[in-house]
């Protein structure tokens, strides 16, 4: 592309700058190809020229359009030069303030000098799982693609943080580990990611002073490694460090400080434990006063004392090395004021006073002699070959030579801490992975640079190089796997320089040479850097002005460098005499480790493990050897240390941290141009977007390509394909080929492309907008001037019509006028005359009424005499055939008596007989079905004659009171009538008198007038006056109720305000306490799962250690009670088994809880109370069981008297019953042989009917004796049970109960003992116990005989029954009699037989069967109703069977019929009313879990079965345990269900179909509990049937707390499982999918590439959302959920949905825009249209989105004016402040045509909100969860019609 497309008119184009090094500026005219001059004007509106090198010809560099100025990263921009990466950092930095920016793969972090919201745990929980691109920059950004690459790629990771002092790499580094700490966690219980952390404050004690650059400067560089487990879990972590400045001890520059730990210990001078130190103000000490400075504003030393004390409490350093580090500390202190003085007479030799204070102190606090350590301050020893001299010092020798010592003594210190930091952080498990974090200075140069700053920039040299070779490394990879051509980018390579240090001959080399010299000095090393380097290395250069510098071209710039103590800092000379001093203290033993030998020092990084995969070698420097004063010089070492960080950092995947200064005066958000280009061309990031310039920077898929250029295509250029869509545009847009590569899924541009198609873009968007405002303004114009037209039409149509309707009226008053006066006339006439009528009228109507009023009345009368009459005649004919009826029946029963009695008298006589007594028993239990209809029937008839006589009744006395009434109102309507004939001649007397007056008041009326007329003109004047009087008086009156209404308006509304307020306040009060209850309860759950996992580790523990232990007894397999009862509930076994474990273990005392310690001890002290409480128990129940005995035998003894009672009782009525029995037996005889008849046996005749009763009867007989032998057999089990029941208790005394009691028991003694009177007992209940069984066993004989007969007889029924249906109807009958009185003859003869040698036992027979036929008639009663009900039905199927048998007999003969065999009847048996409840064994308590919970699969039941199934059967379980008042039971079933609830759940955790099933099945467990608890507020609501079925003996009120807990945990699961699976859907289908496709239009990006808004496969849509809620929904819906259950589910997940999109859209710049804002409020609108559908408006789901939707508001309204901001502050009410401007400091438009919002309109708005009480939180809290609620919920199901399946495997379940 030509120069002359580009630098047109109105291009602009970046200037150099002196001020802000670089301008911006505009062209005048077009340039033409050999201008010399571009005619430009700046942005203040002054024109300038910029001349063009002739030679060159280098134009100036372009500016990015608008549109791309700000992005996140700068690889995004389509010219990469220097303005153009400088103006984009002052952009974001500035006016967005955001102090984070990609470059490739570098981030750039700017230091801004203030704290800033951004680093709080909902920011890291934020980042944690995302894409590095698919957010802003962020170090937690880079921090998490680390940790995800060392999860994915199982490589190690570094992050390398660089950057000038004061630049925030500390800070930065700091971040980091805090990410790693808080996501990652822990894999141990030993809170490793907190000592992590808490090593920072003791390093930067230690480590960092302040320094004119920077208040927290580290002066020392250190490379941690965080270990990581296999599932990625924090282990431990190794600290590396280079390089301490120590020199810092001894001097300080101006306005700097001295390391951080002599402050805070001055500032703690007070505190009693450093009385000893004697320490006093930092400005008394020399080593501290130095620069002048000792405090740095906002910073309290004394408070950073406490935090390092802590943090070294901690890491493990206990309170004594504390101390004993503090007095090293001190003495270094005292050591630099103790005074050195010369000798007047011998400049050679030097002394200390005597009795130096400081140096007392300094040896008091070290435990080393004065004598010794003054002496040799001032001397030094020389070791010759074979003699020893000792050689005093000149006072500069000395002083050196103390400060040395100085500096020795605080490196060791730092060495011994960073040793034990490391052994703190050390791991304790394996570690499997690494990731490094490296906090390392940046680039150096002063005016005065020394050896300090040679070392810092030879090591930025190195990691340069590694960082230049990595990311042209990355180029080439990107390259090879597109496919693309490429050529090799020609980068800086900055190996010459690291060559001229490290080399052979090098500066290093020649350094250390000259150190071993006897008389070294750096003049003569300075010459020897001449001789070698100079005019050979193009690097190294001499200053004009000195011959003791050199300078070095560094990648950064040139630095000159000072010789000057080169060679002393690189000796490091500390004399031997002085450490053995020190050495030989007695009182701190401290001091021998710090200066032990080398061989003997633990390295900082010893304690890594040797499994770890890359193996780093120490760095620390090596102790001083016992005959040299060093062995290897601190360049050495440096340069070692050096190459081992490198080789690890080449053995990782690094990530890059650059951080820049913005300025030097520590200004909040102020930017220095001239600083910032420094630090850009020093660290490396100018170097970065030069490689990539070199290629093709700017990279887009096809697809995103597609999306942003579809406006440059013609319709006919689009095609299916995509990819060769992009390559034919392509090539009609840019000519040139060569500015453009296709890869295999992206298409790379040179630099400047992208900014040619932007503004190709926008040109024709411009000219679509030019014609859209032509058509738009032409369309205004027409309406306006169509609307001034119709306008005039309509004025001119009202005129006219005004004009016509004013003739018309007049018109119309005229002709008014003429008919108002016609009819005036005419009226006034008229009534004149209808006052004559009128009166005329009235005098008839009451003459006429009067006469007919008393004609009425005469008939009247007669017309009720004669119904009097008739009544009354009526009413004695009925009384006197009533009491001749009466009579009669009277008669009629004493005959029948009379009869009855004879016939008793017969009967009595013939029942003496044993022959007519079984005669008797045939049929007899059909004669009594019989009789009992019988007597039904009456009772029927009998109620239905009252009920008729009553209503008789109450009709009678009804007509009577209405006659009463009527005779009451003619007597009164007669004497009104009397009353009026006297009223009327009283009236013809008045008129006559009132005649008179009429002539007398029409004189008095003229005279009145006349005096009226008068009056009335006095009283219109007053009445003029008392009207403008009143209309006074009303306004008055007006204003006052406006004013009283208003009033009363604003005191309602303030009240109702005031109510509202409060009634919200203590709704958020209450949910505040339910949330805060849930977290308590969801913390406890956590503490629970701790408490397992711990055990499981014990377990585990006590399993792999050698040697064997035995296992306690009382060990079950189950689950036991801890969940309610926590440790308070663990057994004293356990105890002793932990405490057994800890004496094992001795590492394991120190982290074995000291709570659970004391809850632990507590448990002993109660279990010897229970123990005490139990032997009172067991004493109490010995005496309760002989009291029981004696109660037993004497309610033996009552129950035989009261039996004999009542079985003579039921005697005699069977007596009466076998009468009547008898005479129905004689009626059937006599059907039967009745032979008149011939049509008697044919169907519908007496006798058939008589036959079908008896066949019914006998098969209901046979049902009977069915249900009589499984009643017998169940008794017999419930006997044989009882029986078992007896022998253990008389055996065993109850020993289930007491097991557990008695294994508690630890004293011996106790056990003996109750062993003795257990022993005792037995033999007394031995003696009993056989005689029991004797009686027992024959007992158990006779039943089962009569087991095997009932048998064998039931048998012998069903074969005759069976035969009997064959046979005709005649033979059928005569042969079911027959047998019966053979059964009947049979049964007593063999009971004859049996008893015949006992007659006791015969009468127990006869008592025992007189028993069973009393049930069965109670059976029968029960029945009754059943029966009345078939009997009706079998009338209505007679009927219709009768009339089809006479259509069908008419046409076949009565031998037909006779012949006819009749079908066989199917009698259905009577299904049992069941009470609701389930009967289970104790035994099979497991097996009901493991089938009803366990095992058990959601789909099947929810599908299949009622919803809440398994919570009906257990309740209807726990219902018959609380029935037969089994309290353990019930506790345990209870118990055991929560357990296996959690269980389950705990093993399903991430499975929502499993959680959801039992949250819905907990809910409705709850709700049983509350339905049927009997409490009056719950039963209210139930049925009669179901408060029968309440709880009778248990208050369950306290299991209800525990299930309601339980349930709240299941809903924080289900949240937890909801959150898991929408998390990854809801950025993607929220913000990144374009739902309305081509409103947006995705805005270029750089290497860092985001989620594609395009929906490709595997990326998620809103319909994906939208169809996981729909999963959610129906399947809570299958599981019977509770409506509100599920609104409260609803507003969680999208409280979840809003808070997740708008924390993205709060961290994501390129999502801020118009076109974004639209698209979020139409997935909302389609959300709230998911609410509408699913009817959960009233759920508050809609509310919860609130906050997005005003956010999406405020990227859609204007942000220009003072009235935006006004419309904005009062619109975003939802939102705090914070995320106000910060999505207005983030809003990006995405077109030229939008704008950004102005700096000024952000400070309105926040002047505006200043007053505001909202939480400074950016984000929203995405984990909360809202407090829940069961409301009660009763089920109108009824528990007795629950029918269990067979595929639930609960066959053992008895319904009850």
């Amino acid at each position: 592309m030509a120069a002359s497309e580009l630098f047109t008119k109105f291009a602009r184009v970046w200037i150099p700058d002196t001020v802000d090094v670089w301008q911006s500026a505009e062209l005048l005219k077009d340039y033409k190809s050999g201008d010399t001059v571009l005619h430009l004007k700046t942005e203040d509106d002054k024109e300038t020229q910029y001349r063009i090198d002739p030679k060159t010809k280098e134009l100036p560099p372009l500016r990015n359009p608008d549109i791309l100025v700000g992005e996140n990263d700068l690889t995004a921009l389509s010219y990469l030069h220097e303005p153009a990466i400088l103006h984009n950092l002052k952009v974001r930095f500035m006016d967005s303030k955001l102090i984070y920016t990609y470059c490739g793969i570098v981030l750039v972090a700017i230091n801004p000098y203030e704290q800033l919201p951004i680093y709080g745990e909902d920011i890291i929980n934020a980042y944690s799982g995302q894409n590095m691109g698919d957010m802003d920059p962020h170090i937690f950004a880079v921090a998490e693609e680390a940790y995800k690459q060392m999860a994915r790629d199982e490589r190690n990771q570094s992050i390398i943080v660089s950057g000038e002092s004061g630049a925030g790499k500390t800070v930065s580094a700091k971040y980091a580990m805090r990410y790693f700490a808080t996501v990652s966690g822990s894999a141990s219980e030993t809170n490793v990611e907190e000592k992590v952390l808490a090593s920072n404050p003791i390093m930067e004690s230690i480590g960092n002073a302040k320094t004119t650059r920077n208040d927290n400067s580290s002066r020392f560089g250190k490379y941690i490694e965080i270990g990581f487990d296999k599932k990625y879990r924090i282990t431990g972590a190794n600290m590396r460090t280079y390089l301490l400045e120590k020199s810092r001890v001894v001097f300080q520059a101006e306005d700097e400080r001295n390391y951080h730990i002599l402050y805070q210990l001055c500032a703690s001078k007070h505190l009693p434990e450093f009385k000893d130190l004697r320490l006093g103000h930092a400005q008394n000490f020399n080593y501290t006063n130095f620069g002048g400075s000792p405090v740095i504003e906002g910073i309290d030393d004394a408070k950073e004392m406490m935090n390092t004390r802590h943090a070294c409490t901690l890491l493990g350093i206990n309170e004594s090395h504390q101390m004993g580090i503090f007095r090293v500390v001190a003495a270094v202190l005292h050591l630099g004021n103790v005074t050195i003085k010369a000798n007047d007479r011998d400049a050679e030799n030097c002394f200390i006073p005597p009795k130096t204070e400081h140096l007392i102190i300094f040896c008091e606090l070290l435990g080393v002699d004065y004598e010794q350590m003054a002496h040799w301050l001032c001397h030094r020893k020389i070791i010759t070959g074979s003699e020893t001299y000792i050689k005093p010092m000149p006072k500069v020798q000395a002083i050196n030579a103390r400060d040395a010592l100085a500096k020795h003594i605080y490196a060791s210190v730092f060495n011994w801490i960073v040793h034990h930091v490391n052994r703190a952080l050390r791991a304790s498990v394996k570690q499997h992975s690494f990731i490094g974090v490296l906090d390392i200075y940046g680039f150096e140069t002063f005016e005065i640079n020394s050896f300090e700053q040679f070392c810092i920039n030879y090591a930025n040299e190195k990691l340069q190089q590694q960082f230049n070779m990595h990311v042209f490394k990355l180029e080439q990879e990107e390259y090879m796997k597109e496919e693309i051509p490429w050529t090799l980018i020609d980068f800086y390579d900055n190996q010459p320089c690291i060559n001229l240090i490290e080399a052979k001959l090098g500066i290093l080399d020649l350094l250390d040479e000259e150190c071993k010299m006897p008389k070294g000095s750096d003049d003569t090393w300075a010459q020897k850097l001449y001789n070698t380097h100079l005019n050979k290395c193009a690097l190294f250069q001499k200053p004009r002005m000195s011959n003791r510098a050199f300078i070095i071209k560094h990648f950064a710039d040139q630095v000159e460098y000072q010789c000057e103590g080169f060679l002393e800092k690189n000796k490091d000379t500390v004399y031997e005499e002085q450490i053995t001093v020190l050495k030989a203290s007695k009182k701190l033993t401290l001091l021998a480790e710090l200066f032990q030998d080398e061989k003997q020092v633990s390295s900082p990084t010893d304690g890594r493990p040797p499994f770890a995969r890359a193996t780093v070698k120490s760095a620390k420097p090596r102790a001083l050897q016992p005959n040299k004063e060093h062995k290897k010089s601190v360049g050495h070492q440096f340069r070692n240390s050096l190459h081992l960080l490198m080789e690890t950092l080449n053995a990782t995947t690094p990530h890059y941290v650059r951080c820049i200064k913005p300025n030097d005066d520590k200004l909040a958000f102020t930017f220095d141009p001239k600083r910032a280009v420094q630090q850009l061309r020093a660290c490396g990031v100018l170097e970065t977007i030069r490689i990539s310039a070199a290629g093709f920077p700017s990279r887009w898929t096809y697809q995103e390509f597609f999306n942003r250029y579809r406006v440059l295509m013609k319709q006919k250029d689009v095609l299916s394909d995509k990819k060769l869509t992009c390559k034919n545009v392509l090539e009609k847009l840019i000519k040139d080929q060569d500015k453009y590569q296709f890869g295999k899924t992206k298409i790379f541009f040179r630099a400047g492309q992208v900014a040619y198609l932007e503004k190709l873009r926008a040109d024709k968007l411009r000219v679509a907008c030019i014609r859209i405002q032509k058509t738009i303004r032409s369309w205004l114009q027409r309406k306006k001037y169509l609307r001034m037209r119709s306008a005039a039409i309509t004025i001119q149509r009202y005129v006219r019509g005004y004009q016509a309707r004013c003739y018309a009226q007049f018109l119309r008053r005229t002709r008014a006028a003429t008919l108002i006066q016609k009819y005036q006339r005419m009226y006034a006439a008229r009534q004149k005359f209808l006052r004559f009528r009128s009166a005329t009228i009235v005098i008839q109507s009451f003459i006429r009424g009067f006469r007919g009023r008393r004609q009425y009345k005469a008939i009247l009368r007669e017309q009720k005499a004669t119904i009097l009459q008739k009544h009354m005649r009526g009413w004695m004919a009925k009384r006197k055939y009533r009491r001749t009826h009466h009579a009669i029946v009277y008669l009629q029963c004493c005959y029948r008596r009379m009869m009855a009695k004879r016939e008793l008298k017969k009967l009595k006589i013939e029942a003496r007989s044993v022959e007519h007594y079984k005669t008797l028993n045939i049929g007899m239990e059909n004669k009594i079905v019989q009789l009992q209809c019988k007597v039904n029937n009456q009772t029927k008839e009998m109620k239905s004659l009252l009920e008729k006589l009553v209503s008789l009744e109450s009709t009678y006395t009804h007509e009577t009171d209405k006659l009463r009434t009527e005779v009451d109102k003619l007597r009164v309507n007669e004497g009104s009538a009397k009353v009026s004939s006297n009223k009327i001649t009283c009236l013809m007397e008045e008129i006559a008198i009132l005649r008179k007056e009429l002539t007398e008041t029409q004189a008095q009326k003229k005279r009145l007038e006349e005096s009226g007329n008068k009056y009335k003109a006095e009283t219109d004047v007053v009445l003029s006056q008392l009207t403008e009087q009143n209309a006074l008086l009303k306004s008055e009156k007006d204003d006052l109720n406006c004013r009283i209404q208003v009033q009363a308006k604003e005191i309602t509304e303030t009240m109702e305000r005031q109510n509202e307020e409060e009634t919200k306040q203590l709704q958020v009060d209450l949910n505040d306490e339910r949330s805060r209850y849930q977290s308590l309860l969801n913390e406890f759950c956590k503490l629970e799962e701790r408490y397992d996992n711990l055990k499981e580790e014990m377990s585990l523990v006590s399993i792999t250690k050698p040697g064997h232990r035995r296992t306690d007894s009382t060990h079950s397999s189950n689950e036991s009670e801890y969940t309610y009862n926590s440790l308070l509930s663990s057994e004293p076994g356990e105890s002793e088994d932990v405490t057994r474990r800890t004496e094992e273990y001795p590492e394991m005392k120190g982290a074995l809880d000291m709570s659970l310690f004391l809850k632990l001890q507590k448990r002993v002290t109660e279990l010897e109370q229970e123990k005490q409480a139990l032997q009172e128990e067991l004493d109490a129940k010995e005496e309760q069981a002989l009291r029981s005995k004696k109660e037993a035998e004497d309610q033996q003894l009552m129950a035989r008297s009261t039996e004999l009672e009542y079985e003579s009782l039921k005697r005699q009525e069977l007596e009466s019953e076998n009468k009547k029995l008898k005479n129905e037996l004689n009626e059937l005889h006599r059907a039967l042989t009745d032979k008149s008849a011939p049509q008697a046996t044919a169907p519908g005749a007496p006798a058939y009917k008589v036959l079908l009763d008896h066949l019914n009867a006998a098969t209901e007989e046979l049902e009977v004796r069915k249900e009589e032998v499984l009643i017998l057999r169940s008794q017999l089990v419930s006997q044989k049970e009882a029986v078992a029941c007896k022998e253990n208790k008389e055996t065993m005394t109850e020993p289930i109960l007491f097991l557990e009691d008695v294994r508690k028991m630890k004293n011996q003694g106790e056990i003996t003992q109750a062993f003795v009177g257990l022993k005792e007992t037995n033999r007394l209940l031995e003696s009993q116990l056989q005689g029991q069984k004797k009686v027992y066993e024959n007992e158990l004989e006779i039943l089962r005989g009569e087991v095997q007969n009932l048998k064998e007889e039931i048998n012998r029924q069903q074969q005759l029954l069976a035969q009997n249906l064959q046979l005709p109807p005649e033979a059928r009958i005569e042969a079911s009699l027959q047998h019966e009185i053979t059964r009947l003859t049979n049964e007593n003869l063999y009971y004859e037989e049996l008893y015949a040698d006992d007659p006791m036992k015969y009468q127990f027979y006869r008592i025992s069967l007189y028993k069973r036929i009393i049930d069965l008639m109670e059976q029968l009663e029960k029945q009754d109703k059943t029966v009345r009900k078939l009997k009706k039905q079998l009338k209505v199927f007679a009927k219709k069977i009768g009339e089809l048998e006479v259509g069908q007999t008419e046409n076949v003969s009565p031998a037909q019929l006779a012949d006819e065999p009749i079908r066989p009847v199917n009698i259905p048996r009577k299904e049992k009313d069941f009470q609701g409840m389930l009967e289970y064994k104790k035994d099979d308590e497991l097996k009901l879990i493991k089938n009803l919970i366990l095992e058990l699969k959601p789909r099947g039941v929810a599908v299949n079965l009622i919803p809440g199934l398994p919570a009906y059967i257990l309740f209807m379980c726990v219902r018959h345990a609380d029935y037969i008042n089994d309290d353990q039971r019930v506790r345990s079933l209870l118990t055991s269900t929560i357990n296996g609830i959690k269980k389950i759940l705990k093993k399903r955790s991430d499975d929502f179909e499993i959680v959801s099933f039992w949250l819905s099945n907990t809910s409705r467990f709850l709700h049983c509990l509350k339905q049927y608890s009997g409490e009056e507020a719950f039963m209210k609501h139930n049925t009669p049937r179901q408060n029968d079925h309440c709880l009778r003996n248990f208050d369950l009120a306290e299991y209800r707390q525990v299930i309601s807990d339980l349930a709240i945990q299941i809903y924080q699961q289900l949240t937890k499982v909801l959150e898991n699976a929408l998390q990854p859907m809801i950025v993607s289908g929220m913000l990144e999918h374009e739902t309305i496709q081509g409103v947006s239009g995705q805005k270029p990006t750089g290497l860092r590439k985001r989620t594609s808004s395009v929906a490709d496969e595997g990326t998620y849509t809103l319909d994906s959302i939208v169809r996981q809620l729909n999963n959610f929904h129906s399947i809570m819906c299958q599981h019977g959920m509770d409506p509100e259950l599920i609104k409260q589910i609803v507003k969680q997940i999208f409280y979840i949905i809003g808070a997740v999109t708008l924390n993205n859209l709060l961290l994501r710049k390129d999502m801020c825009s118009w076109s974004k804002g639209m698209q979020i409020r139409y997935n909302v609108s389609q959300l709230e249209e998911w609410l509408r559908d699913k009817n959960l408006q009233t759920s508050g789901a809609k509310e919860t989105l609130e906050p997005l939707i005003q956010a999406a508001q405020l990227l859609q309204v204007k942000k220009k004016m003072d009235e935006d901001a006004e419309a904005i502050c009062s619109m975003c009410n939802a939102i705090t402040t914070a995320q106000i401007v910060k999505v207005l400091n983030l809003y990006t438009p995405v077109n030229e045509f939008e704008e950004r919002v102005t700096a000024s309109f952000i400070r309105t708005i926040q002047v505006r909100l200043q007053n505001r009480k909202d939480s400074p939180q950016l984000l929203m809290d995405a984990k909360h969860i809202f407090p829940v609620t069961f409301p009660f919920n009763p089920s109108s199901l009824a528990l007795e019609s629950i029918q269990i399946p067979g595929s639930m495997n609960l066959g053992f379940l008895l319904r009850v």
